[in-house]
């Protein structure tokens, strides 16, 4: 702790030279390839992911409740092509009835390979906190599970939240005899409420995945900093996507697929780079003392 306000100190002092390093860093840990890795994984596991969540809360919230925030969601990673990934998801609720427990079990060993993917990426970035203190492989086991039902936690806030800001949008204010919409308010709060939880998810991902604990205020500088250049990136995204992309041409019926891809790689690199970026910090300006940067 008492390393931080020298390294603080000097990455003010030398910030093209910090931007160097955390690019070479980059590079040196694979993170292009790693970024791909994790976006292969979270595209095999987002819909098993959604399906146990869906069919987890379908026995406390209205299934059609739970589409409508679904959707938001999902016109995030594929704009454009939300439609096709939700009937296929309402085509499987459809047929709950023939869910055994082995297909639940399968979903949910599918589900959590993008978080056990996310946290052997997130050791190669900090590799010098593994060759410190290595994680306990059972810790790293039920880890995934931990943000399969955070998550399913956080989407049925996200529900409850949406549902009552849905039905407050159909009222009007009165202030000083002018009625006032609170429409475009409900979605504000909600919208700044997502961006919130945006931040809690990235937040905890550099402050859990990481060998050994992440300081709470480095962790939140990295939530913070990679929601906001994802949310500039997505509005990119779903520009170019719908606006001036020809994949729908070139891929045909693999559309959808690509689209997912892309936007969950785009994704994935925004969280590596920023673990990049933490990690550097931690070793900046430490390189002659601990001799090297890179092992």
């Amino acid at each position: 702790m008492q390393q931080q306000p020298s390294q603080h100190r000097q990455v003010l002092q030398h910030p093209l030279r910090f931007l160097i390093q955390v690019a070479k860093g980059f590079r040196v840990n694979q993170g292009l390839l790693l970024s791909g890795a994790v976006a292969y994984y979270a595209l095999l596991s987002i819909v098993p992911l959604i399906i146990l969540i869906l069919l987890a809360l379908s026995h406390f919230v209205d299934e059609q409740l739970l589409l409508q925030t679904l959707r938001e969601h999902i016109e995030v990673i594929v704009p454009a092509h939300a439609d096709v990934v939700l009937n296929q998801i309402s085509l499987f609720l459809d047929h709950r009835h023939v869910v055994s427990w082995i297909l639940i079990v399968v979903l949910l060993f599918f589900s959590s390979m993008a978080f056990t993917v996310l946290e052997n990426a997130m050791s190669f970035i900090f590799h010098h906190r593994v060759a410190i203190k290595r994680r306990h492989f059972l810790l790293s086991a039920i880890l995934p599970y931990v943000y399969i039902f955070a998550l399913g936690l956080g989407f049925l806030i996200m529900t409850l939240i949406s549902g009552a800001l849905d039905a407050l949008a159909n009222h009007d204010l009165v202030l000083l005899g002018q009625h006032w919409s609170l429409k475009g308010a409900s979605r504000l709060i909600l919208y700044l409420i997502g961006l919130g939880g945006q931040v809690l998810i990235l937040s905890s991902f550099y402050l859990v995945m990481p060998a050994r604990k992440l300081s709470l205020r480095h962790a939140l500088v990295g939530g913070v900093t990679a929601a906001i250049l994802w949310e500039g990136t997505r509005h990119l995204l779903v520009w170019y996507f719908s606006s001036l992309s020809l994949v729908g041409v070139v891929y045909g019926s693999l559309a959808t697929t690509i689209v997912a891809l892309l936007s969950l790689e785009v994704a994935a690199m925004i969280l590596l780079l920023g673990a990049q970026v933490i990690a550097e910090y931690e070793r900046f300006g430490l390189e002659e003392e601990g001799g090297g940067i890179h092992a």
